[in-house]
């Protein structure tokens, strides 16, 4: 008997569908939502210089931000709060005069002491009233 011209149809198994299934899935990694964060720009500063407290990966459909200083926004008195409609800052009781916010939410503070030290808060209210905070931190030297 002579073997056969073509060669023999493959069965698919199973479990071969199950696997690449199983692989796509361990190495797909779907996108992420960049995290919210703070920099210091400068984070080192003698007193008398300017820092600004730079916001990255801001989400959209904000509300307004609220700034404290402090690593948390419970039981810190706020410096500012911001509203995107009407685009308008409200001082806060720890507000000093030297504290500007901007639209996308950075907070610049001018003519910075050693009190000024520490971390500060930015507190973000998205228009369904959820909220995000994220933290950064600067230390201020001694002329």
């Amino acid at each position: 008997m002579e073997p056969p011209s073509a060669p023999p149809r493959r069965r698919s198994i199973p479990w071969q569908g199950l696997l690449l299934t199983a692989s796509v899935l361990t190495f797909w990694n779907p996108p992420t939502t960049a995290q919210l964060t703070i920099e210091s720009v400068p984070f080192n500063a003698t007193e008398g210089k300017d820092i600004l407290l730079l916001v990255h990966n801001l989400p959209g459909d904000i509300a307004g931000y609220d700034w404290f200083k402090g690593k948390t926004v419970y039981g810190h008195p706020a410096i500012a709060t911001y509203l995107i409609q009407p685009q308008v800052t409200i001082p806060g009781p720890a507000y000093s005069h030297r504290e500007t916010i901007y639209p996308n939410g950075s907070l610049l503070i001018q003519n910075v002491t050693q009190k000024d030290t520490g971390f500060y808060t930015l507190l973000i209210v998205h228009e369904d009233f959820h909220t995000e905070k994220a933290s950064g931190q600067f230390h201020v030297y001694h002329k």
